[in-house]
């Protein structure tokens, strides 16, 4: 497990386990440093990373109808006349598919394109699934590949949800994928302060996480990430440079 070889004493690493499943914007390393009483930063830092690491999801695709939607981590302008938005900004692009009443997948990518895009979309959802997204022209392509077809919502036209047609009424909107960036960006701004690109994709396994086990309690949910741990190893070495 994530465990394995660790100085630290047990009671610590429950305590660990549970304050950052518990809190649902994050939970700083500096201040799981005080919390726990921990000697070193580094070593609070590596325990942070070990408990992110147990809570890497498996690879069961996605079915049922998908939300899939993009943003961009980075933090908000330093100085005014600044573009705050992330594209072509400095800003990480990060992608992001919901299951509504399911599952999710969260991970940085390394650009916003047609060809990117359409290789996650694929390898992460199932063919059988309905796919919505927003008016982004590099979902045209992969949107054809899904037999639950694929529907848009057109922010420019500042639409945000509608029904589809049919009996089922089905509601068409990308807000479920868009409340979950949200969460994920008020741990930016008000916890983590700043995301490195290196250790990015590990604090949206985190963020993940937690969502996917939203709507059980924090003693339930501490208790599936401590499970979770179980045939998995995070090396200092691994961790720091990866």
């Amino acid at each position: 497990t994530v465990l394995e070889s660790s100085h630290l004493p047990l009671i610590k690493w429950l305590m660990a386990f549970h304050l950052i499943c518990s809190s649902k914007k994050g939970f700083s390393a500096k201040q799981l440093q005080r919390e726990l009483e921990i000697g070193s930063y580094r070593t609070a830092w590596f325990l942070l990373h070990r408990v992110r690491h147990a809570m890497t999801a498996g690879f069961e695709k996605l079915d049922g109808v998908v939300e899939a939607d993009e943003t961009y981590v980075g933090g908000k302008p330093r100085y005014k006349g600044q573009s705050p938005r992330g594209r072509g900004t400095k800003k990480a692009p990060v992608m992001a598919l919901v299951q509504r009443d399911g599952d999710v997948r969260c991970f940085p990518v390394q650009m916003v394109d047609s060809v990117t895009l359409h290789n996650e979309i694929v390898a992460k959802v199932s063919s059988d699934a309905t796919l919505i997204t927003d008016e982004l022209p590099s979902y045209k392509k992969v949107g054809k590949t899904f037999a639950g077809g694929h529907h848009t919502v057109c922010h420019r036209e500042k639409e945000y949800v509608r029904k589809a047609r049919g009996r089922d009424g089905m509601k068409i909107t990308t807000n479920t994928v868009e409340s979950f960036f949200a969460r994920l960006k008020r741990g930016n701004y008000g916890v983590y302060h700043s995301m490195s690109k290196r250790h990015l994709h590990r604090y949206c396994e985190e963020f993940a996480f937690r969502w996917r086990h939203r709507k059980v309690s924090d003693s339930v949910r501490t208790e599936c990430a401590i499970a979770a741990a179980e045939g998995k190893r995070l090396m200092y070495e691994t961790s720091a440079t990866r």
